[in-house]
């Protein structure tokens, strides 16, 4: 019984707690060979139309290289400050990790997370693998580069300052690669 209330409460907050323009991300994004806006768009809590409102764009061309901006103007100044909140997001701690991704899109992946989240049913999930040690399960962080996410997974291989981000296809996740970034951790 408690599986089931911690899957269903992971699912709404999944399906509503990151929705809409008041978790947008505040930075730019440097377009890559590959990329659509919305690609862009949906790794980034955003909408096409807002990407194209904010960079003026009266197309959906765009160019690797190129650089968008994924917040109104406004949002990108209070950005350059080193903020411990963002659009009424508290965070309580930020971590330097290595980023790694991943994907349920693969022969025998079950798909079903260590908090019960059903990835294969849930593909636009925005979900992380961590160390239950250095990120609680259940926890709601701001991945730089990925977006807001829960900790809904753990991995034999993710320990201590690693995580592994959750991408529908196992391309998506090939294409992230391997990073060193910021995870911060929702207050």
């Amino acid at each position: 019984m408690k599986k089931i209330i911690l899957s269903i409460s992971t699912a709404m907050l999944l399906s509503f707690g990151f929705s809409g323009a008041a978790l947008a991300n505040t930075y730019t994004y440097q377009v890559k060979s590959g990329d659509t806006l919305w690609s862009i768009a949906k790794k980034n809590n955003v909408t096409v139309a807002q990407i194209k409102s904010w960079n003026k764009l009266s197309s959906d061309r765009i160019v690797p290289k190129q650089t968008l901006k994924l917040s109104p103007q406004k949002a990108t100044a209070a950005a350059a400050k080193p903020a411990s909140s963002v659009k009424g997001v508290t965070f309580s701690k930020e971590l330097t990790v290595t980023a790694t991704a991943y994907s349920a899109d693969c022969k025998g992946c079950s798909g079903i997370t260590a908090t019960g989240l059903n990835l294969k049913k849930n593909p636009n999930a925005k979900a992380i693998s961590v160390d239950p040690k250095v990120i609680p399960l259940g926890t709601k962080v701001y991945v730089e580069g990925y977006g807001y996410a829960v900790a809904a997974d753990k991995g034999s291989a993710v320990k201590g300052n690693k995580i592994d981000v959750f991408f529908p296809t196992k391309k998506q996740a090939l294409q992230w690669g391997v990073k060193k970034i910021k995870v911060k951790i929702v207050k």
